[in-house]
This record gives structure tokens, C-alpha cells and sequence, in this order.
């Protein structure tokens, strides 16, 4: 499933609009052993089980620049963007905050809000989404941020 796509009239309408999450995704060990060694993070709370085992969190975490590397496929199927896009650009962020671990094994979505939409020249777009992801389980999001996009329309 995609994204819908939507005019850009219909897509400045949904500003504030809160969309359904998306689809859950497990973080697993051989996931967060294979960013340990494509980052050279190879700190024991993400690698190693058995030393892992004896810290508060009871086995291995995933690294928190995991769960937001994984931002784009979580949010790939939901909400929608404008029918005229021809490329989009990460544009950075104006708030990253990790707010409780992600063990090895558990599964995560994204929660997303659209939160604003400039207009700028060229045809260029710039979108800032809401993100919470959410930890299967969990009161406390493993991240919230607010993720800035920006897209070049025809």
C-alpha cells in the first residue's frame, strides 16, 4: 500500500490532520547488529545479549539512530502527499528527542501529524510532520520529532 495522493489544494487542507499509524515494524537483534556495524557503534547494550542482560533494561536496545534511520519505511504508507511531486528531500529536523529504548525484538509504527506546509519558489514544498513512534506495549514512544521534507512539485 502507498501513500494516497491528493491536489495541493486538497493537501494544505489536511494541515493538523492526525493519520492512522503505520504498519508495525520489529527491530530485531540481527537488525540492530547489522546498523552496529554499518555506524562502528558496537557498544555491548546493543550487541551483546549476555552483558546486556545484567543493565536495568534487562537485554540489548536498539540504537536510537535506528529507530529514526527507520522513519522513512515506517511512514511510507501513511498519510498522503501532493499528485504532483516529482522528488522529495530530507530536509533535517527542528526536534529529535529519544525517549525510552527500543529492546531487541519489540515492534514499532510511527504516528504521524501533519503539522505545516510552506510554499517556497520553484515549486518547492516544504512539509513538517509530527512523529511519534510508538513501542508495541508501551506508554512512553521510543521518539518524538518533528521531521522537515522537502519536495519539488511540477
Amino acid at each position: 500500500m502507498a501513500k494516497s495522493t491528493v491536489t495541493l489544494e486538497e493537501f494544505h487542507a489536511l494541515v493538523g490532520t492526525k493519520f492512522e499509524p503505520g504498519p508495525w515494524i520489529t527491530i530485531a537483534q540481527d537488525r540492530i547488529n547489522t546498523f552496529a556495524d554499518c555506524t562502528e557503534d558496537h557498544q555491548f547494550i546493543h550487541i551483546d545479549e549476555e552483558a546486556a542482560k545484567q543493565t536495568p533494561f534487562g537485554g540489548t536496545i536498539a540504537h536510537g539512530f535506528l529507530t529514526l534511520s527507520m522513519l522513512v519505511k515506517m511512514i511510507e504508507e501513511v498519510g498522503a502527499m501532493p499528485d504532483n511531486i516529482v522528488m522529495g528531500m530530507n530536509y533535517g529536523f527542528d526536534k529529535i528527542r529519544f525517549l525510552s529504548p527500543v529492546r531487541a525484538g519489540k515492534r514499532v509504527r510511527a504516528n504521524v501529524e501533519l503539522l505545516s506546509l510552506t510554499e517556497k519558489e520553484g515549486g518547492r514544498l516544504l512539509i513538517k510532520q509530527g512523529i511519534s513512534v510508538e513501542i508495541e506495549g508501551e506508554e512512553t514512544p521510543a521518539l518524538v520529532a518533528e521531521w522537515l521534507n522537502m519536495v519539488v512539485c511540477a
